[in-house]
């Protein structure tokens, strides 16, 4: 007798246990469902974004509504003349290999200053190179700043050597205020700048692996659905 209600308590647990495992999987397929569909509408936002025309870099007024949800990947478009060239190289790895991105702070006519990556060269360049004479026009894709560091190392602005392009971090070592909480990767130009750096390398990629989640969470909610109705059964 005593080995019969065990036995019936151990059903009762473990059909407890299914329960609670079949609703967790349940609705963690429901969440993956519901960032699938998320990732698709950011998708579509930014393919809208990067083929749109160019509008007028974000002033100073905007910068603290910019998130990167509603932002990121905006084309842009600033005139303006530079106030460090060639820039400061920032450590990156491209299509092309390993090498850098060289982020100039640009002088804008609208009165703040923005950082321009512009573009990627496999070697460090000259300490100093002349900027271009008179005003530039830099085109390009709105990116949010990325602060601390990258590589799985942190920003070192004492020794030059940077990992991230953080543009608070970089104004502060340039000593620059009114920087954009943001930068723009430079447009490919054609025909492309001399000996310049590569531009137009920017990598557009969201990992979409939602709708794997989401199978892969309904199999275990059937899954532990069927052992719970056996169970049930067995009880």
């Amino acid at each position: 007798m005593t080995g019969a209600v065990a036995g019936r308590g151990r059903r009762r647990a473990l059909a407890l246990f299914l329960l609670v495992a079949t609703l967790v999987f349940s609705g963690l397929a429901v969440w993956q469902v519901e960032r699938r569909s998320e990732k698709l509408a950011l998708i579509a936002r930014v393919e809208t974004r990067i083929h749109a025309e160019p509008v007028t870099a974000p002033p100073p007024a905007d910068w603290p509504a910019i998130t990167r949800a509603s932002d990121e990947y905006r084309r842009i478009r600033v005139t303006g003349r530079y106030l460090a060239f060639p820039g400061t190289p920032v450590k990156a790895v491209t299509e092309r290999g390993p090498g850098y991105w060289l982020l100039a702070p640009l002088e804008t006519d609208q009165g703040f200053t923005v950082f321009v990556n512009r573009g990627f060269v496999s070697a460090l360049p000259a300490a100093s190179s002349p900027a271009p004479a008179g005003k530039v026009t830099v085109t390009g894709l709105l990116r949010i700043t990325e602060p601390g560091g990258g590589f799985l190392r942190s920003n070192d602005p004492a020794s030059g050597r940077w990992y991230s392009r953080d543009t608070a971090a970089l104004a502060k070592a340039e000593g620059l205020a009114g920087v954009a909480p943001y930068f723009i990767d430079a447009a490919a130009v054609e025909p492309p700048e001399p000996d310049g750096p590569v531009t137009g390398l920017t990598v557009i990629r969201f990992a979409n692996n939602h709708l794997v989640y989401v199978l892969t969470w309904a199999a275990l909610a059937v899954m532990s659905l069927a052992l719970l109705v056996r169970v049930r059964r067995l009880g």
